[in-house]
């Protein structure tokens, strides 16, 4: 690290040449930084070593953002603002600047002047604003929202992390396909009006719900409003105030308590469904619980020799729904015979809450089990919510059964276990003998 310092002016500077194969996409030859500490006062250039280190790390790391394909000028760009921000301001382009007041555009040059910045072309390049502003195709907007994203979806589990790129990336090349590539911040309402024709003709035709043109329009808002703030591009906002109307054919229909306790939990009915797949739907049935919630219950979250017999749903090598998420529910009934025959849990559906879903779907429809095309094994949460409601539990309890969050500032610790398990054994179905 030391060959990269020099004495220029009494200050210490790093300098350091690029390198042969990184030259062609970085032309400036040599890089020059000042560290902004003096020869005089740090005379064995210790701390300069330190300064040195850093802008050497974040040299070295933009050049491999280069080198592994990232666009020079986004990676260029963000050196820039790094670089304007370490200097006391933030990065402006040059067009920008020149609206400002006498009195700021100098503020800039007397921060290069006087700390002998006056050579140091990035220096002068995060102060002058001269760094072009990147362009960022629409193509390219799925790969450029992921790295935005990475130190939030790292906590994902392999499965969540599979669903997520691939709806994004899906709902990206829709866009691309109906509004051609162009740079997104040439997008404009008539791109998105384009887009939620297009859904809606399909949605006539059946080929797709309102539900998912909604919920598309939702990702690619999100992924375009986020790049729009961290990368200061100023998209607009096409799909706001644009949604397709479900119909009420569309709506979740809870199955009737009756229903699920002479159909889905009579002696013999789910012959031929996997074990696994049957005691799962038993627990869903006096849980509540969302499918992916159960089928990642690892052992240590499930107290079956507590007090009150109960399982933890909590973000362990996956990421919850919902702060709301995390929670308690005791066992009663039919989940709580079903969970004895699986202590440990349902190792054969971690992290494949979809193919779960799709096998008890497909079984309850090929038996006769769903009343419409609308009640799904998901239905389960929403009868057990009704049924609650219907034993006049607190809403507050609710929620914190559902893992709904309530609005308003949130107090204390929320219903005890013992409270929970009042109500729950009051609406608990009577499991399958064979329990």
């Amino acid at each position: 690290m030391p060959d990269f310092l020099t004495r220029r002016n009494g200050t210490w500077h790093f300098v350091r040449r690029v390198p042969a194969e990184f030259s062609d996409f970085d032309k400036r030859g040599i890089v020059r930084h000042s560290t902004k500490v003096r020869v005089s006062s740090d005379r064995t250039g210790r701390r300069a070593i330190r300064v040195a280190e850093r802008l050497n790390d974040e040299l070295e790391a933009f050049w491999s953002q280069c080198a592994i394909g990232a666009d020079p000028v986004t990676a260029g760009y963000e050196e820039a603002r790094r670089r304007a921000r370490s200097l006391g301001f933030e990065y402006v382009q040059f067009a920008d600047l020149m609206a400002f007041s006498n009195e700021k555009r100098w503020e800039r040059l007397d921060a290069l002047l006087s700390r002998g910045l006056e050579n140091d072309a990035t220096a002068r390049t995060a102060l002058l604003g001269t760094q072009p502003q990147p362009s960022i195709l629409l193509s390219k907007l799925f790969a450029e929202y992921e790295e935005l994203m990475r130190e939030e979806i790292e906590k994902y589990s392999p499965n969540q992390l599979k669903v997520w790129r691939n709806g994004r990336s899906r709902v990206v090349k829709e866009l691309v396909d109906i509004t051609g590539d162009k740079p997104v911040t040439e997008l404009s309402d008539d791109d998105g009006l384009d887009y939620v024709e297009w859904y809606r003709e399909r949605a006539k035709a059946k080929e797709v719900e309102a539900g998912t043109a909604n919920k598309s329009m939702g990702m690619l808002s999100r992924m375009l409003k986020e790049i729009s703030v961290r990368r200061r591009l100023k998209i607009p906002e096409i799909f706001k105030g644009l949604r397709l109307r479900a119909p009420d054919s569309e709506i979740r229909r809870p199955f009737e308590t009756g229903f699920i306790q002479s159909r889905l939990l009579a002696d013999n009915a789910l012959e031929g469904l996997n074990e696994d797949a049957r005691l799962i739907l038993y627990t869903l049935a006096d849980t509540g619980m969302r499918p992916s919630e159960l089928v990642n219950l690892l052992p240590e979250a499930i107290h079956l020799d507590a007090p009150i017999p109960y399982v933890e749903i909590k973000p362990v090598g996956r990421v919850l729904k919902t702060k709301s998420s995390k929670r308690e529910i005791p066992l009663v009934g039919a989940a709580l015979a079903a969970m004895k025959l699986r202590p440990d849990g349902f190792p054969r559906y971690r992290d494949k809450s979809s193919s779960l879903s799709a096998t008890l779907n497909k079984y309850l429809l090929e038996h006769n089990l769903r009343p419409t095309k609308d009640h799904t094994v998901y239905s389960l949460r929403h009868s057990f919510k009704d049924r609650l409601v219907a034993a006049r539990a607190p809403d507050s309890l609710i929620d914190s059964l559902m893992g709904h969050k309530r609005g308003g500032p949130r107090y204390g610790d929320g219903p005890p276990l013992s409270l929970k398990l009042e109500f729950l054994e009051s609406i608990a179905f009577k499991p399958p003998s064979r329990l």
